[in-house]
């Protein structure tokens, strides 16, 4: 059964939407859209760069622990957008760990030092490490890995049921990704003004208590995931055992802010009855 619930990005005030469903177990539940169409991500890159960050920790060209970025910053400081690096510049405007500082440059810096790390372009690092195994042939990453990405719905639903039952990675370092990093750190949601605290795991943002939110009212506290500029997101409900993609070209603003949580909440009431 296709969740009728989709349909509703038919009323987005976009030129093209695509969206799909997946469940932990894999299941595709529903799609709408073209799924194949290629969409620029915009920052949904960072999910993807950060999970070739985690299978490089994993094969041990890098630890998390170790210095990265900015002086007295690591590769954990720059997946959590902790390490004082400005948002679209290469300079320090907090010490490592004080701000949750969100940072294109950080994640600049995290590609530069796993390339430098594993002695492969981070790009086809990428491709390599999660997109060719997870049989994402549509996805490239084309430039910056905080921005840059290209992808698919069909290719994210790949990730999406990965993120939700690895098998890239163990499934305790997809915990740890998860899991809010430096604690009770305040700062700025993009597009949503100040949050204290402004929770995030290993290059995915958390939803925990934040109001206003680009999920939905129903979203369980531990949803975790990422928007993009362009108009792009991804979440996931560990509780409600789901997670959902959205793609469009139309450029973040006041008509997602509006129309996403709307989205999102009619997917989890509707995915309850068809389990």
């Amino acid at each position: 059964m296709s969740l009728q619930s989709l349909a509703l990005i038919e009323n987005w005030p976009v030129p093209t939407a695509a969206a799909g469903v997946v469940r932990a177990d894999g299941t595709v539940l529903g799609t709408h859209g073209p799924v194949d169409h290629r969409f620029p991500l915009a920052s949904v890159t960072k999910p993807l760069a950060a999970y070739a960050a985690l299978v490089a920790y994993e094969e041990g060209a890098i630890e998390l622990d170790e210095p990265a970025g900015p002086p007295g910053s690591t590769v954990r400081h720059l997946l959590a957008h902790t390490s004082g690096l400005a948002f679209d510049e290469h300079r320090v405007t907090a010490p490592p760990g004080e701000r949750r500082l969100y940072s294109n440059a950080g994640f600049e810096q995290l590609g530069d030092h796993i390339a430098k790390a594993t002695e492969i372009p981070f790009a086809e690092y990428l491709r390599q490490a999660v997109l060719e195994p997870l049989g994402m042939t549509a996805t490239s990453l084309d430039g910056s890995p905080a921005k840059d990405g290209v992808s698919t719905v069909a290719d994210l639903l790949r990730f999406a049921a990965e993120v939700q039952a690895p098998r890239l990675l163990d499934p305790r370092t997809v915990a740890e990704a998860m899991t809010v990093q430096y604690p009770g750190t305040k700062g700025v949601l993009p597009g949503y003004g100040h949050q204290n605290p402004n929770d995030w795991g290993l290059g995915f943002e958390i939803r925990a208590a934040k109001s206003p939110h680009w999920t939905g009212g129903s979203s369980s506290p531990r949803t975790f995931g990422h928007f993009g500029q362009s108009g792009t997101f991804v979440w996931i409900d560990p509780d409600a055992g789901l997670a959902a993609v959205a793609l469009t070209d139309r450029s973040f603003g006041p008509w997602a802010v509006e129309a996403w949580p709307v989205l999102t909440d009619a997917l989890l009431r509707e995915s309850r009855g068809v389990r």
